[in-house]
């Protein structure tokens, strides 16, 4: 099976523990991978204005993927979606911070481009909202269907 783990804003930002960054950086030395980083900028994305918190402007990718792309926003950008369009992948497993907003983000954008995502729940946490992630990972199964149970899912 041809899949990429693609992980979400795993970013100083939004803090993640330090057995996340670990975890989530061992499954990407095992397989191709990507990874967003949300970025502030005002003028493209108002998280200032309206919810009167904002990423940082100069953010990395704690955990080191094989491709990082920028985005602003909740969604991965239109380069993300067509880098792994023209991988021909299988799935694209999906992993990293706000189970419930930007990594359901990323499950719209790639499910609506004909992609196969794929949550790995344990590798990903949610929202303030909901840090358990379980109403994201429940949001996610109800809308696209797969959810892995556990490691051995993987296919590795």
């Amino acid at each position: 099976m041809k899949q990429l783990l693609y992980i979400v804003d795993v970013q100083p930002s939004f803090n993640p523990s330090a057995a996340l960054v670990s975890d989530i950086t061992s499954l990407a030395g095992k397989m191709p991978s990507a990874a967003s980083v949300e970025r502030h900028d005002e003028s493209v994305t108002p998280f200032e204005r309206q919810l009167g918190w904002k990423p940082g402007k100069s953010d990395v990718s704690l955990v080191a993927a094989d491709r990082i792309f920028i985005k602003h926003g909740y969604a991965p950008p239109r380069e993300a979606v067509d880098y792994l369009l023209s991988l021909k992948l299988d799935r694209v497993l999906v992993c990293g911070i706000q189970a419930d907003t930007c990594v359901l983000a990323a499950g719209f954008a790639f499910f609506d481009a004909g992609l196969h995502p794929t949550l790995v729940p344990w590798l990903t946490v949610g929202s303030s909202l909901d840090r358990s992630g379980e109403l994201g990972a429940r949001l996610w199964k109800h809308h696209f269907g797969a959810v892995l149970n556990s490691p051995e899912e993987l296919g590795l």
